[in-house]
């Protein structure tokens, strides 16, 4: 392989990783918010930390993307179904973490979460789509 796609691939996937852990750690200061209560020092400090993640995250997918799509126009052909599955996936993943990060915003405009069950279930959703998504670039099944 060229040395130019070991570089993009390379980055894509240290992009990637920083990405999925926004991905995995938004929602879990959903929770924390949820189980928080009325104190507004801890609620003040956690709708931080969620704020900068949202951005962090949106960076890194940026920067994920911009390798990935060069890798695709460059080694893969337009018909590779495995290929198409796993962005499906990774446009849920996308809007499951757009879902967090507006869920974030509107309790801090004022607006309530869900129950604190409710978004640990919602935090489990990316660990099965992610699964999907390293076995189809793995096995390339179709």
């Amino acid at each position: 392989m060229p040395a130019l796609y070991l570089v993009a691939k390379t980055a894509h996937v240290v992009f990637v990783i920083a990405w999925m852990a926004s991905v995995f750690y938004l929602p879990r200061i959903l929770v924390n918010i949820a189980e928080a209560g009325d104190a507004p020092v801890v609620r003040e400090r956690l709708l931080l930390m969620a704020r900068r993640l949202y951005r962090f995250g949106h960076i890194m997918f940026g920067f994920a993307v911009v390798p990935g799509a060069w890798m695709w126009w460059r080694a893969f052909p337009l018909h590779s179904g495995w290929l198409h599955a796993k962005l499906g996936l990774v446009v849920v993943l996308l809007v499951h973490f757009t879902v967090s990060g507006r869920w974030a915003k509107g309790v801090a405009a004022g607006r309530p979460l869900p129950s604190a069950k409710a978004l640990r279930w919602f935090n489990e959703l990316p660990v099965l789509l992610l699964v999907g998504v390293v076995w189809l670039v793995l096995a390339k099944p179709f």
